[in-house]
């Protein structure tokens, strides 16, 4: 049996395809593939392991032999799934192989938002300590997370691994009702936002989510309150919290995604990195530990296990 990646560099250089290869007779390797390449380096392969190539649906009809995509991720939304169903080709994601990568990179731009380390590091780096008149400086008001109300919306495995931890530091801990879901009866996250000393997002993007965190919402917060995405860009509507944070309605801003990735036009968020603000944007690199990034591949080769015993 053949399969193929496409975009192996996507998983980075350190990482151990043994256990894919003990799964497949053959098994072709590429760094990165186009769409108009897919359709070629996938001619006779039953199985295709991609990350974020897109496989359309006239790329599916030009491949005959295609049996199972094989996604080293959790979202699908680069392959035509309808196309997928409809010629009889599995699909298989993967999930809850970053939890512990990510939920620390999440209380990472917790504790650093919270300790406005972003504007101690720029006044360090700039010579104002050295002109103190005493032994610290004490510019920024720096927020001690034990005590302190934390709303997550998303309530998986990840959103609950990030309580365990925000709990551990001694936070209270809230979860909003599920986005567009009208049975849940936990309070809304509008309810809630206005009590959080810091909001925490873990949950997809959708209809219901887009801007989910928008200037009204943003409006109703407490002075001070610090917000971190670490789920998808456009949850939040990253221009009015850049305006709340310039403000000071908004204690701090820490986000590992944009709406678009990468963002070659740029985006206001980067822009505003050069201003003196609580913000820190991290390049969508929350999951990448090298633990997190080898159990994707451990993941999939337990797809292809389970599919080719079924």
């Amino acid at each position: 049996m053949k399969a193929v990646i496409l975009d192996a560099a996507s998983l980075g250089p350190d990482i151990d395809l043994a256990p894919i290869r003990a799964q497949v007779d053959t098994l072709d390797v590429h760094p990165q593939s186009s769409t108009a390449e897919a359709r070629e380096r996938l001619a006779g392969a039953r199985v295709a392991i991609v990350n974020k190539v897109v496989l359309d649906g006239a790329t599916l009809e030009a491949l005959p032999d295609l049996e199972l995509i094989c996604v080293l991720a959790t979202g699908t939304n680069n392959i035509d799934m309808a196309v997928a169903e409809r010629l009889g080709i599995a699909v298989r994601n993967v999930t809850a192989y970053g939890t512990a990568s990510v939920a620390q990179h999440t209380l990472m731009l917790m504790l650093t938002l919270a300790n406005r380390l972003p504007r101690y590091q720029r006044d360090v780096a700039g010579g104002r300590w050295g002109e103190s008149p005493f032994f610290c400086r004490m510019d920024h008001g720096t927020l001690q997370l034990e005590g302190k109300h934390l709303v997550i919306v998303g309530q998986g495995v990840l959103g609950s691994r990030v309580a365990q931890l925000a709990e551990a530091f001694g936070m209270r801990v809230t979860f909003a009702a599920r986005p567009g879901k009208a049975d849940d009866r936990r309070p809304s996250f509008a309810e809630l936002a206005p009590e959080a000393d810091v909001i925490s997002l873990h949950c997809p993007l959708s209809d219901a989510t887009r801007h989910l965190v928008d200037a009204a919402l943003l409006a109703t917060l407490r002075p001070g309150a610090l917000l971190v995405n670490c789920a998808r860009g456009g949850i939040i509507d990253e221009e009015a919290a850049l305006a709340a944070l310039r403000e000071g309605r908004l204690g701090g801003l820490g986000v590992d995604v944009l709406p678009v990735e990468p963002p070659r036009d740029g985006h206001p968020l980067i822009d505003a990195l050069a201003e003196p603000l609580n913000l820190i944007v991290t390049p969508h690199n929350a999951w990448i530990t090298p633990e997190a990034r080898q159990n994707v591949v451990t993941l999939t080769a337990e797809n292809l296990r389970t599919w080719l015993a079924e």
